[in-house]
């Protein structure tokens, strides 16, 4: 099992998620500035974590991301699985390389100890840090613009209405 920049990237996204989505569905787009990630990038690394069920997604004004399942219940094995492509494993075959087993262990030993790796600790880590979470205020849907009340005027409506006004 190797982590890729994309493993890398669904990591450092999904922690980055975790420290802000109590303040409501975080944005792909703050996302991507803070972790300097391009959107469409982003879009599909956060694909394959819906497809996970480690994010759920909301449309609309105020929409966004938040976690499929509390960060203590996702490993980084969890993440780093939902974005990568799966390499097949190592040949067994007679004549395969002799290291080929050496590769099979090595890959169980680094996802064995990824899956003991909560989000949950990876965010108490960065909070450790001290490190100031900027949260974005909440994005508000559009609200409607008042009901326009008619003119009322007292003016007179005509040039002999304001003679007669004017005592004439």
């Amino acid at each position: 099992m190797r982590i890729s920049t994309k493993g890398r990237f669904a990591v450092n996204s999904m922690i980055d998620l975790a420290l802000r989505e109590s303040a409501g569905p975080v944005a792909l787009a703050t996302i991507g500035e803070r972790q300097g990630i391009s959107l469409s990038y982003l879009e599909q690394l956060f694909g394959g974590l819906r497809t996970a069920g480690l994010v759920q997604s909301s449309r609309g004004p105020g929409g966004g991301y938040r976690l499929g399942r509390p960060a203590a219940e996702i490993s980084v094995a969890d993440i780093v699985l939902a974005v990568d492509e799966r390499e097949p494993p190592a040949d067994h075959r007679p004549g395969a390389p002799a290291t080929a087993g050496l590769w099979l262990r090595l890959e169980e030993t680094m996802r064995q100890h990824m899956a003991g790796i909560s989000l949950a600790s990876l965010v108490e880590k960065q909070l450790d840090r001290g490190e100031p979470i900027v949260v974005a205020p909440r994005r508000r849907a559009i609200a409607p613009m008042p009901a326009a009340r008619p003119l009322r005027s007292t003016a007179p409506n005509s040039v002999f209405a304001l003679a007669n006004s004017m005592g004439h």
